[in-house]
């Protein structure tokens, strides 16, 4: 089988479903490795409930490391297939999503190691939708070797995430994680965007301001030539998420349900 899905889980009874029959749509076949990372809401169940309902090819495995960066880890550690989809469990997935992926890795060939999927709001055919699109295709024009999505998004070509080193908390133990990744993975080649390669995550991404970085942390980031950026990182940027606390476990405070809570 030539692709797998990795999906790190921790108490998502709210949106898994959603997710994994997105998936279920796919039209190529893929193997699903599902990564509990803790999960004490009953979302295991009801994801092993719809696998089984959908006929998804589908392993489950636990992770106990807290950490999502431990998760997906753990996740492509069970990989075997020659390219590999991080996906989110609060993510839709339209039914060309690794079709699409897969033709831009071979309209590129062995040099492309990743594709970056846009990230796109409910109608993904209406007005803002237009302006994502050119917004995310316009910066990946003019910074092609820079991460223009999120974690949702990435696809890779299995041995080269396994080359650069993948997700280790050894190596970024904190927050975005998936751009410091992908500075790693295009040391060994390019990636791709395209219009038609998109996803539809949930609303509660709006509400991570805690876990972000600062606007002048990311002008920097834009600004830093490549040849630097691996300083810009681990000699920067780590330092500042250390002193802000913004290791990868903040990820599980969930801010948004302390903001719904208080509306």
């Amino acid at each position: 089988m030539r692709w797998t899905v990795v999906i790190p889980v921790f108490n998502e009874r709210d949106f898994l479903p959603a997710t994994l029959r997105s998936l279920a749509q796919q039209s190529l076949p893929f193997r699903l490795v599902l990564v509990d990372n803790g999960s004490t809401d009953g979302c295991i169940s009801d994801a092993r409930a719809i696998i089984a309902q959908t006929g998804i090819d589908a392993q489950i495995i636990t992770e106990p490391t807290p950490g999502q960066v431990h998760a997906l880890k753990a996740g492509i550690d069970a990989a075997d297939s020659e390219l590999v989809a991080i996906c989110d469990a609060d993510t839709f997935y339209p039914p060309h999503y690794l079709k699409r992926a897969g033709e831009l890795f071979d309209a590129g060939g062995m040099d492309r190691v990743a594709t970056a999927a846009l990230l796109l709001p409910e109608n993904p055919h209406g007005f803002r939708a237009t302006l994502a699109r050119w917004h995310k295709l316009g910066a990946a024009r003019l910074m092609p070797r820079q991460n223009h999505t999120s974690g949702a998004g990435q696809c890779f070509r299995l041995n080269a995430l396994r080359a650069a080193g993948g997700y280790d908390a050894a190596i970024w133990p904190y927050v975005l994680k998936d751009h410091e990744m992908m500075h790693r993975v295009l040391q060994l080649g390019t990636q791709a965007y395209d219009r038609d390669f998109w996803c539809i995550s949930s609303d509660r991404r709006t509400s991570r301001r805690n876990v972000r970085w600062t606007l002048g942390e990311r002008i920097a980031y834009h600004l830093t030539p490549f040849s630097m950026k691996t300083r810009f990182f681990n000699n920067f940027l780590a330092p500042r998420f250390a002193a802000r606390a913004l290791g990868d476990t903040v990820l599980r405070q969930r801010a948004w349900e302390a903001e719904g809570a208080g509306a």
